[in-house]
């Protein structure tokens, strides 16, 4: 029974590292900042889960405190790109209403 929960779990991290390269062909192209911005926090959940398997499989208890910290890491990852992001919209939204503006005289 014990090889066979060792093949799932390796099983699962072949397709976890399948869809995580996925993810990260979809936040280089994008289309979209938001789209990249979800792409990053599917990885780092992904990321995650592929650790919290890696701990079962290896019986090491340390990398479920690896997972914890990552998952912090993970989430202030993208609220500082979430930040960023409103910036730069922020930025835009008065540039176009300036130009709104100034054709209008």
């Amino acid at each position: 029974m014990e090889q066979y929960y060792r093949g799932l779990f390796i099983l699962c991290l072949i397709i976890l590292a399948v869809i995580i390269l996925i993810y990260v062909i979809r936040s280089i192209i994008g289309p979209k900042l938001t789209d990249r911005i979800i792409a990053v926090n599917a990885i780092g959940t992904l990321t995650i889960v592929a650790i919290a398997i890696l701990a079962m499989l290896l019986k090491e208890s340390y990398l479920l405190d690896v997972c914890l910290i990552y998952a912090m890491l993970s989430f202030l990852a993208v609220v500082v790109l979430v930040q960023l992001y409103l910036k730069v919209y922020a930025e835009k939204q008065k540039e176009d209403e300036e130009e709104h503006d100034w054709g209008e005289n």
